[in-house]
């Protein structure tokens, strides 16, 4: 089980549309990083690449889908009962 420094909300973070990645500072000087593929893989720990805290992100995962659909697959009762 993690130990977080701080929850912290995902409008707190600073956005860089380059990196596609969100930054919050951090106590040591440097900044929590998270990616926007991580949010949309439904990480929701932000590391410090400087120290060891770690901060828990909090924000809503329907909003950060990849949009990738994937379809269930087809069986009707006709498809299951072959003779």
């Amino acid at each position: 089980m993690a130990v977080f420094h701080d929850e912290v909300e995902i409008e707190d973070f600073e956005y860089d549309e380059e990196t596609e990645t969100y930054f919050y500072p951090c106590p040591c000087g440097d900044r929590f990083a998270i990616s926007k593929e991580d949010l949309e893989n439904g990480e929701e720990v932000a590391t410090c690449p400087s120290c060891s805290l770690i901060v828990r992100v909090i924000y809503d995962k329907e909003l950060f889908m990849s949009g990738e659909v994937v379809s269930a697959p087809s069986s009707s009762k006709a498809d299951l009962v072959k003779c």
